[in-house]
């Protein structure tokens, strides 16, 4: 993806449990439609999904342009102090 990429992020949640896990990430690449399925634990974190987000899309892609989130801007606002 390039660095211009408008990345699309939102989660499903109330999943059984696989791994310990229940909840995915999802992360779209609006300008390819290319997606990202990430799973995380109940009761995550503003730095658990940072490091979800650097882990799965930041080494793979870089970092992108935009992020729109179906989160409020406190959430988003922690987020991207976690990353930098």
């Amino acid at each position: 993806m390039a660095r211009r990429s408008i990345m699309k992020k939102g989660k499903i949640d109330g999943l059984p449990k696989f791994g310990g896990k229940n909840i995915v990430m999802v992360v779209v690449d609006r300008l390819s439609k290319h997606a990202h399925f990430i799973t995380l634990a109940h009761l995550f974190s503003t730095f658990s999904v940072a490091h979800a987000f650097l882990d799965n899309i930041y080494n793979l892609h870089g970092v992108p342009c935009s992020i729109v989130s179906n989160r409020d801007k406190v959430f988003l606002s922690t987020f991207w102090k976690e990353l930098f």
